[in-house]
């Protein structure tokens, strides 16, 4: 147990130490648009170009904002708006530890930033507007999304377990908090 609570203070030490710009204190004028788009994969674009540099995505990643269904890319002196094909975020790996009720699970992005899946890290499975499938996703900050990618999704639910007072409900543990993952359909 103790290697348990190890791993997990070691995980929210490296959150802790990821310092982001106050991008929500930041109110500079809008400036208009920038080609820069974030396609459903998560792979980020400039001018139909995929950014295959890590830090760029990272650093765009960090100064990034959510206003109503618009994103946008903030500094003091300049906010620009970008498009978003999905969500910005993609959690692309899962990490359980401890088991049971007393697990929490840590997401990593594809912009190698970790959250906590807990109460202000919320999963929520709605559904894909084009195809009905499962369309889970989980709050990352300020109404900023990630969606959880399909293998990530797989391995939810493969922890799920049945909702105390409805075993038709499915979901997980982290964090002491339950997240509901869909219903078992007859016949499953």
């Amino acid at each position: 147990m103790e290697e348990h609570g190890d791993r997990l203070a070691a995980v929210r030490a490296e959150i802790a130490a990821r310092r982001l710009p106050p991008v929500e204190s930041f109110s500079p004028a809008h400036c208009g648009e920038i080609d820069i788009r974030i396609a459903r994969d998560g792979r980020w674009y400039y001018r139909g170009s995929v950014i295959d540099r890590p830090e760029l995505v990272r650093l765009f990643a960090s100064v990034l904002r959510r206003e109503g269904t618009d994103h946008f890319l903030v500094t003091p002196v300049e906010k620009l708006r970008i498009t978003v094909d999905d969500c910005p975020y993609l959690a692309v790996e899962l990490e359980r530890v401890g088991a049971g009720e007393a697990q929490t699970l840590v997401l990593r992005l594809q912009t190698d930033e970790r959250l906590i899946v807990d109460r202000d890290h919320a999963i929520e499975v709605g559904a894909d507007e084009r195809t009905a499938a499962p369309a889970p996703s989980v709050h990352v900050r300020d109404g900023l999304v990630a969606r959880i990618a399909r293998p990530v999704f797989y391995e939810l639910v493969d922890l799920a377990v049945p909702a105390v007072g409805d075993a038709g409900l499915l979901g997980v543990w982290s964090a002491g908090t339950f997240f509901p993952l869909g219903r078992m359909e007859e016949g499953d």
